[in-house]
């Protein structure tokens, strides 16, 4: 954790911790029903931007997939110092070192956890890229819109489409995918030359919100209480029971940023005689916080 945080007159912060436990048990559940459905399984995070919080959540997918291969060879790979939340192309980079008989045991005990998981969507079928391969293989806002325009399908280790469950574990992401995918069932494929297009105008500057939040996001190292603490008053300004392994993340957002981007919002929508909508949730504490500001300026 970090021992101190300097924060600006009218800041907002805020926290979020996800769930080791719950984590995993989402994998086993959707995992086990993309396997006795027969469809592709296919992890969406987006590792380019969440560069401390995605790439764990990514290498828990791995380790639930190959779990027993895990179990068995764990004091190897770590001895390897293997990090599977860089994906499986570490692992095989760093194996690739032992002996001829160890690896091809490696190997084959990898591949005997694939018998009893449902197959993997692909990055690249002809080289054996699976989804699994890096956590910057395939980033949300670029694969989802690609898997929806072929109709929910992605490609196997065959080379063709099959159906697939896009799994993201930031129900952020999830629920607005959903939607998406939501209104094509019901209305057909997006139609480029009559939906028109919705410029976004993003709060960003000066690291905000999930941008800054890289020196700020721990993996949980025991359970117990993470607080943030003025060190003025000794007020306890926000808190989460955490359990060893949660990811815990906390964000600042600096009041002149927002104000530029309520105004810059505005201009454009001006310029462009378009509406401007502020996409913010008023049942979203840090959200709401957002929302008085933006009604004074």
């Amino acid at each position: 954790m970090k021992p101190k945080i300097d924060l600006l007159d009218k800041e907002v912060i805020d926290l979020m911790v996800m769930s080791k436990k719950a984590l995993l048990e989402f994998y086993e559940r959707e995992m086990e029903d993309c396997r006795e459905a027969g469809i592709l399984f296919s992890l969406h995070v987006k590792a380019t931007m969440m560069k401390v919080s995605h790439p764990i959540v990514f290498g828990h997918a791995v380790r639930i997939y190959y779990k027993d291969a895990f179990e068995k060879h764990g004091e190897l790979f770590d001895e390897l110092g293997i990090n599977v939340n860089n994906g499986m192309a570490d692992l095989y980079d760093k194996i690739a070192t032992l002996p001829t008989s160890t690896r091809e045991e490696i190997e084959r005990d990898l591949h005997a956890c694939q018998e009893h998981r449902p197959r993997l969507a692909m990055v690249d079928s002809a080289k054996g890229i699976t989804n699994f391969h890096s956590p910057s293989d395939v980033i949300v806002d670029a694969s989802m819109p690609a898997m929806i325009r072929s109709g929910g399908k992605m490609w196997g280790a065959d080379g063709k489409m099959y159906d697939c469950k896009a799994v993201m574990p930031e129900s952020t992401f999830a629920r607005i995918y959903q939607e998406m995918i939501n209104f094509c069932k019901w209305h057909g494929n997006f139609d480029p030359t009559t939906m028109g297009t919705v410029p976004n105008v993003g709060l960003m500057a000066q690291k905000a919100e999930e941008y800054g939040s890289h020196d700020k996001t721990f993996e949980s190292s025991d359970a117990g209480i993470a607080r943030i603490v003025d060190v003025e008053t000794d007020e306890v300004l926000l808190e989460k029971r955490v359990e060893k392994g949660d990811i815990w993340r906390m964000c600042q957002t600096k009041d002149a940023p927002i104000q530029d981007w309520v105004k810059l919002a505005v201009r454009r929508a001006r310029e462009s005689n378009t509406p401007v909508i502020f996409w913010l949730d008023p049942y979203r504490p840090h959200e709401n916080e957002l929302i008085k500001k933006l009604k004074c300026i």
